[in-house]
């Protein structure tokens, strides 16, 4: 028998049946719920576990492994507050490196052994009677007073709707899902899709490829990332120098939140940013004919805008050709475009992203008024009080719910506003003796329409393009609409007026 060495023991995550009943679960192991775990320990709170359904933590960065992957946010501003990291190899990290620093930080804060990996939720029904979740999961049932969600909305893929997809004879995946057993080594590939990901994983195929063909249905506005590795004396100052690496976090920071204003104010910042996109495509693309396929005729930041320094210059390739014209279908051996034109390709990427908010857990969890958060969400769109909280939905925590995602900045910024609140409304329920947490449906009501209506003249609404930040009905459900600082201060407080607390007995409770 081999023993575990103290290096595995320290990494090693629950094993055996989960508890019956718990204070807390917590779903998912990315930023979220790895944040939420290290609060909880923190507030006391020891009596929780954290479910997820992959053999491993890490969330979209342990599930995004396509080549080229990683972050658009600087190293400093993408990381947890409480657990800087003096030692990022480079401004922007790089996928492994963030899984790995995920990693760290639960083994540093004692998380792993609250951890049940391959565990999905297949289930969860509020109990109005008991005040409990009731849970089944594939290790088994339990129930838990408070329901924490890490899972976010970037979780599935998304698959565009054309005909013949399942008819290619080629292999063919989501870039969420890149298939490494797949070499594509001197192969012709079809690239469908020119969000984030393509923007990163592109540049790598044209590297190996025999051609790479990119499908774009809207070309993207392109700003320089300006990458570059940290030296090892900037890693000494960061770990000696009291104070520096948070200096580095704030100049980072201060300097995304100015960048806001092109997008909720526009006028002659927005321009000016325009025009320095403008000058960067007219550097890296010199072909004026290929120069005009990716000139966007929509204003920045309408859509998620690329942070690159190669994914242009990669398109300039003699071995890259880029399509102007969505995918109309796809056939055994090739890929035809709106206009009529047949590429025959060996294999297929598609960088189509994802479907947003359409988690699996919203079509599992089932509130006190017997519809599942899918269904409520269907009724009036995606929506939830401070993107945390869903009236029907008792003791249920949203983590980077409705309109709290970014187009500026980062997001570890939003869910560590949400954990503290979160870590709030625990304490007022335990201060009021009650069992029962439930935000009213008209103070939900008031505070997405005053959101809604501040995103009506800011770019994601007015900025002339169709973007997954709207729904069908035209209904922004994702983006914050101002600075992460407003966020911050508004989720500083619990705001106990706006719930309903009640204890087993079934009767309102005083906060």
């Amino acid at each position: 028998m081999t023993l575990p060495t103290a290096e595995t023991a320290r990494h090693a995550t629950a094993t055996g049946p989960l508890p019956e009943h718990t204070r807390v679960v917590v779903v998912g192991s990315g930023f979220s719920g790895i944040g939420t775990a290290v609060a909880l320990q923190r507030r006391g709170i020891d009596d929780f576990v954290v479910l997820e359904r992959e053999e491993s933590l890490g969330g979209t960065w342990r599930d995004n492994t396509y080549p080229g992957a990683a972050c658009d946010v600087p190293s400093h501003l993408y990381s947890f507050s409480f657990a800087p990291k003096p030692d990022w190899s480079h401004v922007y990290s790089r996928q492994p490196e963030i899984r790995e620093y995920l990693e760290q930080v639960a083994a540093d804060h004692g998380v792993l052994p609250h951890l049940y990996c391959d565990t999905d939720v297949v289930s969860g029904r509020w109990d109005d009677d008991a005040l409990v979740w009731r849970l089944e999961t594939t290790r088994g049932s339990l129930t838990a007073d408070v329901l924490v969600s890490g899972a976010g909305g970037l979780v599935e893929p998304h698959l565009p709707e054309v005909p013949g997809i399942a008819d290619f004879q080629g292999p063919s995946f989501h870039s969420a899902r890149w298939d490494h057993s797949v070499d594509l080594t001197g192969k012709r590939v079809a690239v469908v899709g020119t969000g984030a990901s393509a923007a990163q994983f592109v540049p790598e195929l044209q590297k190996v490829a025999a051609k790479v063909v990119v499908f774009q249905r809207t070309p993207p506005w392109v700003i320089p990332r300006a990458d570059r590795s940290y030296t090892d004396r900037e890693h000494r100052a960061y770990r000696t120098i009291p104070g520096l690496q948070r200096l580095a976090r704030g100049g980072q920071y201060w300097s995304r939140e100015a960048r806001l204003r092109a997008f909720i104010g526009g006028g002659r910042l927005r321009r000016l940013f325009e025009s320095q996109a403008l000058k960067t495509l007219e550097q890296q693309v010199p072909d004026p004919v290929l120069r005009a396929k990716l000139t966007p005729h929509y204003a920045i930041g309408c859509k998620r805008v690329i942070v690159s320094d190669d994914y242009l210059p990669a398109l300039t390739r003699p071995n890259v050709e880029v399509v102007a014209s969505p995918v109309a279908e796809v056939r055994a051996h090739s890929v035809v475009d709106a206009d009529g034109a047949e590429h025959e390709v060996d294999a297929i990427v598609y960088g189509t992203g994802f479907r947003v908010m359409d988690i699996p857990l919203g079509h599992r969890l089932t509130g006190c008024e017997g519809r599942t958060l899918r269904e409520e969400w269907d009724r009036d769109g995606a929506q939830a009080h401070r993107g945390t909280t869903v009236a029907g939905f008792p003791n249920l925590f949203l983590l980077l719910g409705p309109n709290t995602a970014l187009g500026h900045t980062s997001v570890v910024l939003m869910i560590e506003a949400q954990i503290g609140y979160v870590m709030e409304a625990l304490e007022a329920m335990q201060r009021a003796g009650a069992d029962a947490l439930e935000v009213r449906r008209s103070a939900q009501d008031a505070y997405n329409a005053a959101l809604q209506a501040e995103l009506t003249d800011t770019v994601w609404n007015a900025g002339g393009c169709r973007s997954w930040y709207r729904d069908e009905h035209g209904r922004n459900f994702t983006l914050w609409p101002t600075h992460t600082f407003t966020f911050m201060r508004r989720l500083q407080r619990f705001d106990a007026d706006a719930y309903e607390l009640r204890a087993a007995r079934r009767v309102p409770v005083a906060a």
